[in-house]
């Protein structure tokens, strides 16, 4: 199958993506620069910050090429070298950023990720921080014909529609859905969440429905069921789910010293009224980044 992902054939952004070494498996854009949100004036977006995403094979090659022709872009950390980058690069995320870079007369910011850490992530989100982004709409630059990376980037949208199947009511709009599918990155109970978080989820979702209904549209298509909220529908979608969540969730239940297996303790939560809670207090909780101002 597809991947149902947005592509992009703009201008701007392929001006951008020239400036950079070209061994990339995927490169996306994302964030406010790219996508309109909710409560902005026109025009805004003109103004913000663009955001990106580089996936390479290999990270220390990738830098080493990047400082030859990017040097500026680097901190302090340049004068030890690309292995050494790569090197920082590996810890929390697993990204690594270079931020307030002026390129063609805009401002940017771009995260360089290795492929398989990346794949770890949208497999079983592990940190959900790029696994994240890519839940929500974003405009693929450039991608190449890595099939395990293809096979992820389907698994995490999948993913993402069960862990919000799970959390949701069995009465719910689509709007509703999308919602719950952007609010996983972020912290609080969507069931009860009030202020900034709720509104900030909001401004992403409604202005942008078109293009979740396209990057989602393949995903509903092949499970078009109405949520099942039996033991057993909520016991096969906690199966499904990425093993780091179904990690967290067990050691949300068992008490230390149980050691039952993983399967026992999913269904006793498929059997428990709060399970869309428990679901939710699983996510992966926000890790902070790691960044190095320019000198």
């Amino acid at each position: 199958m597809a991947l149902p992902v947005l592509s992009s054939s703009g201008v701007k952004f392929r001006r951008v993506l020239a400036h950079f070494p070209q061994e990339l498996s995927l490169a996306f854009a994302y964030g406010s620069g790219v996508f309109r949100q909710e409560g902005a004036s026109p025009g805004h977006s003109e103004n913000n910050m663009l955001d990106f995403v580089f996936a390479v094979d290999d990270s220390v090659t990738w830098h080493m090429m990047n400082l030859l022709k990017n040097k500026s872009h680097y901190s302090f950390l340049k004068v030890f070298g690309p292995k050494q980058i790569s090197n920082i690069q590996s810890y929390g995320a697993g990204i690594y950023y270079n931020t307030l870079v002026p390129c063609n007369g805009r401002m940017i910011k771009y995260g360089v990720i290795s492929t398989d850490t990346l794949i770890d992530d949208l497999l079983h989100w592990k940190t959900l921080y790029v696994a994240g982004r890519l839940q929500k709409p974003v405009k693929i630059l450039t991608q190449n014909e890595n099939g395990k990376l293809q096979a992820a980037l389907v698994s995490n949208l999948k993913s993402a529609v069960t862990a919000a199947f799970l959390m949701l009511p069995e009465s719910f709009s689509e709007e509703d859905l999308y919602m719950q599918i952007a609010g996983l990155s972020y912290s609080g109970d969507f069931r009860m969440i009030i202020g900034e978080d709720r509104s900030k989820v909001q401004n992403i979702v409604k202005p942008n429905v078109p293009y979740f209904q396209k990057l989602y549209s393949n995903i509903l298509q092949d499970c078009p069921q109405v949520i099942d909220k039996s033991p057993e529908g909520q016991f096969t979608q906690l199966m499904a789910l990425p093993r780091s969540l179904q990690q967290k969730i067990t050691s949300l239940v068992d008490p230390p010293g149980k050691n039952r297996d993983v399967e026992e303790i999913l269904l006793q939560v498929a059997h428990d009224p709060d399970c869309g809670l428990v679901v939710h207090q699983g996510r992966p909780k926000s890790i902070p980044l790691i960044t190095f101002k320019k000198l």
